[in-house]
């Protein structure tokens, strides 16, 4: 029997700037960007081959993309570092030929994100004195966004653990060895749910790094941040595994209280998936057209001293709109289910103020090599 799949493919995070929205909590995520915008300069002025770049064109226009965007000014921060190095680099790259840089380089960055992505809050956001040009571009970095070879930097910060779309299987199929009965996620889940996820990360990123192939230049650099865990673990040694199960286990309370229908929960799974760093390797080798040039564990995900009304806040912002989208909840519905997962949420997390969490944030430099790519 199939299960008529009402959830859509993809969601934006909570746009505006209320209580719940996105801009108001994703101080999580900006931790994560502010201990990587220094890597990011150094892997500029190491490694950025600014001379290549120049060869042909000295007055070349460098072009950033920030796919995952999302809504707030934390999309900025990265964008801002890359400037910043490139002025430096270029600086010293005049002074080393004794020459005086005639003119201002110019960059032009591109903000990338799903169509329903609020736009309109990001771009308030972004300073009227800046020094980049500023575009907004629809879509799903899953496939091709932009010319060929017209990019210079490519930045994504906490979005690549978001699939495409829920696998097929957990939600599709009730006779499927991967149906998810009574869960949201894969975490403790039977392995044909975990095998379900895993492929579909694959295909996924095969097609991300693909496209992003298609769209950097050669000596072109990317920057990935990404939830992660570490290689061999199963995500239910892992925080964000925790706090899923619990979000999973308050679906399932206020079905027994007809508050949503049961067999809603079980066609519902959250479309996200936590790789590793032996598997994001396995995968850039295999696509063959970038070398990892830095990868680095940076802290825990969710540190306990967040504590469950701010992990309660984020989770909001990250998932209302699927919410809404899948059990057309209502403000009041959601109200009493992060009510309620507020509550259920104090217990568990002081698993990982006694144990090692064995989540992180992984920080990735991508460099396009010279590799080509069928087309």
């Amino acid at each position: 029997m199939k299960m008529e799949r009402s959830a859509v493919e993809s969601h934006p995070m909570k746009g505006g700037t209320g209580q719940h929205s996105y801009v108001q909590n994703s101080s999580l995520q900006r931790r994560g960007i502010d201990l990587s915008r220094g890597m990011i300069k150094e892997a500029i002025a190491k490694e950025f081959d600014v001379e290549n770049q120049l060869t042909n064109n000295p007055n070349t226009t460098f072009r950033i993309v920030d796919l995952g965007c999302s809504v707030g000014s934390n999309s900025l921060i990265s964008v801002n570092a890359i400037i910043e190095a490139m002025d430096l680099k270029l600086e010293s790259y005049f002074q080393g030929l004794e020459l005086k840089q005639t003119a201002t380089p110019e960059f032009q960055v591109y903000f990338n994100d799903i169509a329903s992505n609020d736009f309109n809050t990001l771009f308030a956001s972004i300073p009227l004195e800046k020094r980049y040009f500023a575009a907004g571009v629809p879509g799903s970095f899953y496939g091709r966004l932009f010319p060929r070879a017209s990019l210079h930097f490519v930045n994504s910060s906490t979005a690549l653990h978001w699939l495409s779309r829920v696998p097929k299987g957990p939600a599709g199929d009730i006779n499927s060895s991967a149906w998810n009965k009574g869960r949201i996620h894969y975490s403790n889940a039977p392995d044909e749910v975990f095998q379900a996820y895993s492929a579909q990360y694959v295909m996924d990123m095969q097609a991300f790094l693909l496209a992003r192939g298609h769209e950097i230049v050669c000596g072109g650099f990317m920057f990935i941040l990404v939830p992660a865990i570490a290689d061999e673990t199963l995500i239910s040694q892992t925080s964000p595994g925790l706090l899923l199960d619990v979000l999973g286990s308050c679906l399932m309370e206020l079905a027994k209280m007809d508050i949503v229908d049961e067999a809603k929960v079980d066609s519902f799974n959250i479309p996200s998936y936590l790789t590793s760093p032996k598997q994001v390797k396995e995968l850039v080798e295999r696509t063959g057209c970038f070398t990892i040039e830095r990868l680095e564990r940076l802290e825990t995900l969710f540190p306990p001293a967040s504590g469950a009304q701010i992990l309660t806040k984020h989770m909001r912002a990250a998932s209302e709109e699927i919410f809404k989208q899948h059990f057309g909840f209502s403000d009041n519905d959601l109200d009493k289910l992060f009510d309620l997962y507020s509550k259920r949420l104090v217990d568990p997390l002081s698993i990982f103020t006694k144990s090692e969490d064995k989540s992180f944030q992984m920080f990735l430099v991508l460099k396009r090599n010279s590799v080509t790519i069928a087309q």
